[in-house]
């Protein structure tokens, strides 16, 4: 039985066999030229556009791995420090435009490398249709079309890849998936253009033709291509930002369905031809072994989880899962809630707010901001029924701080805001526990701007129990964390769409004291002093601090998580730090900047 729309028999790769040439030598010169020849586009086509993207990936896992493991000896030169800053100059730099965050400049100078490399495969080589007439055909398929259409299909696998939470690209740069969703976009958007240029030509030929009604009647090709090419203008324009976001649950239902049909049917019409079905095989074996690591860690190393829910204060849920799993800080998974209805077809991102026990069963703890959908029904159900607890599945964990983190900094600054200020808590706690492998004294600085009226009742609980479990474990007095947190009412905004989690503190019963001239700036010291907190009304200068934060010397570790203008201004003072480094100034010897996000 034949397979509809391919080609019989079915092969995996269509013969280079060209035939004999029956034009004059010139024609058929012109024919088998280097950048036209039919026979041979998927090579010069298809194969440097994947030399393309794995020599970028290479490129960063290089210069990951030479940052992350150089010697102290080399990390000590000048030369080092200002190729560094360079690099992280790029990463750190970026514009404010309205309420959006831009890419970072470096991010901009590697989509301009690919859109140089596109337009000029595609636009450079001549000609872009073949000199036909209606005697002499030079072939049936215009150049244009045809390397557009192998470009697009070396797209393919990248694409896929870059659209997984756990994928050899993250494993190899240390990327983190959420940071490189950018670039899933970005490759969806060159691939979707290139597409469109494989198709009108190929309209106007068979116009010119006269053919194009029974080409499209005849099925095959053209059938297959057009159903691929709306499934893909679907999954493209639907990720478009604004839309995205506004239709979030529908386009994450309907994202995999479309990719599914976009793929197939893409399959059926590249028809074997040449070696395009290869693209597909590994597209599928990549994507497959993406997908089936993190079904296996999901339920092999944790299975069927119990999620306790309690409603802490009318705005904060708190999410307890018991688990035997590591993770670090600033780390997130993904939680499947069982009972969540139709919510239960999806897993939703939630960051880590606590960090893992030596030695015992550790807890997940993630501080969640109850919103519509499945936040909202969770908080519902722990309203009804306190502390109880439902079945959920754990995919992760994922992303969190980079190696540079555990090196430790002379002085750390953490920002955060809204439903980000859980961030901090895991922060400081490993900031803790850490101290005991310091021999020098280090000190953190951590500012947090809300507008919950609750905050303090579930934000201080947390805090004080994760200083007290770091004071049992070791001696902490090398290390001093300053904590000031700012009631801004109705004056920050969260436009950062950032992780549903949000922090709780429950205000100690501890004695407080009144600081001269600060009308209620309540004042908390823990019991070994390491660790201080004090509330302010108003909005923080967080550009201000970050900027005295880098004018003594030593190294500076800045985190942040919280509304894009909160985070927009951290990154800008990191980005005028490694420019200061880089011009031999005064100040920190070295600034590295870590921003928590999952506004993609």
């Amino acid at each position: 039985m034949s397979l509809p729309w391919l080609s019989q028999p079915v092969m995996l790769h269509s013969s280079r066999d060209a035939g004999t040439c029956s034009m004059t030598p010139e024609q058929c010169a012109f024919k088998t030229g280097y950048w036209v020849f039919w026979y041979e586009a998927d090579h010069r086509y298809g194969l440097p556009t994947v030399a393309l993207f794995l020599a970028v990936i290479l490129l960063v896992a290089v210069c990951s791995f030479a940052v992350t493991y150089a010697p102290k000896s080399l990390r000590r030169r000048p030369l080092w420090s200002r190729l560094v800053s360079l690099g992280r100059l790029m990463a750190y730099k970026n514009w404010r435009l309205g309420s959006w965050n831009s890419q970072s400049l470096g991010t901009y100078v590697l989509g301009v490398i690919g859109a140089v490399f596109f337009f000029a495969m595609t636009l450079g080589p001549q000609p872009y249709y073949w000199p036909n007439t209606r005697k002499i055909s030079f072939g049936n398929s215009p150049p244009i079309a045809t390397r557009a259409g192998y470009m697009a299909l070396a797209c393919m696998p990248f694409l896929f890849v870059l659209g997984a939470k756990a994928n050899p690209v993250s494993a190899l740069t240390g990327i983190s998936h959420e940071k490189l969703n950018i670039w899933h976009n970005w490759v969806a958007w060159a691939m979707f253009v290139l597409a469109l240029v494989h198709t009108f030509p190929f309209i106007v030929f068979h116009v010119w033709k006269g053919d194009i009604v029974m080409q499209w009647n005849d099925g095959g090709m053209w059938v297959t291509g057009v159903v691929a090419l709306l499934a893909q203008a679907w999954l493209t324009i639907m990720s478009i930002r604004w839309i995205r976001d506004r239709y979030y649950e529908f386009f994450k239902a309907t994202h995999l369905i479309a990719a599914a049909v976009f793929f197939v049917f893409f399959f059926i019409h590249c028809d074997f031809r040449l070696t395009s079905w290869d693209y597909f095989i590994a597209t599928a074996v990549l994507y497959s072994l993406c997908f089936f690591y993190a079904q296996a860690r999901t339920f092999m190393e944790h299975g069927i989880r119990r999620a306790r829910l309690s409603l802490i204060t009318p705005s904060c849920l708190m999410v307890v899962v018991e688990t035997d799993t590591r993770w670090t800080p600033g780390q997130h998974v993904y939680l499947r809630f069982l009972t969540a209805g139709a919510h239960a077809l999806t897993a939703h991102p939630f960051t880590i707010c606590s960090v893992p026990r030596r030695g015992e069963k550790s807890e997940m703890v993630f501080y969640v901001q109850p919103r519509k959908g499945v936040t909202g029904r969770l908080a519902r159900i722990a309203a009804k029924a306190p502390g109880i607890s439902v079945p959920v599945l754990v995919d992760g964990p994922y992303g969190g701080v980079t190696a540079r983190w555990f090196s430790g900094f002379d002085r750390t600054l953490v920002v955060a805001g809204g439903a980000g200020a859980g961030f901090s808590l895991p922060i400081i706690e490993h900031f803790l526990q850490s101290s005991r492998h310091n021999k020098s004294e280090s000190e953190m600085t951590v500012v947090i701007a809300t507008r919950d009226p609750n905050f303090r009742e579930w934000y201080c609980e947390a805090l004080e129990s994760a200083v007290v479990r770091q004071q049992n474990a070791s001696d902490t007095k090398s290390s001093r964390v300053f904590i000031h947190y700012h009631e801004t009412e109705c004056s920050v905004s969260n436009d950062s769409g950032s992780s549903e989690p949000s922090t709780s503190i429950k205000a100690p019963t501890k004695s407080v004291e009144k600081e001269p001239g600060a009308e209620d700036a309540d004042c908390w010291v823990s019991d070994s002093g390491s660790v201080s907190l004090r509330r302010a009304g108003g909005r923080p200068d967080i550009l201000s601090l970050a900027k005295h934060t880098m004018e003594s010397e030593g190294s500076v570790g800045v985190l942040a998580c919280g509304p894009a203008s909160m985070v927009f201004d951290v990154g800008r003072a990191a980005a005028e730090g490694q420019r200061r480094i880089l011009s031999g100034g005064s100040g920190a010897s070295e600034v590295w900047f870590y921003n928590e996000s999952f506004s993609y």
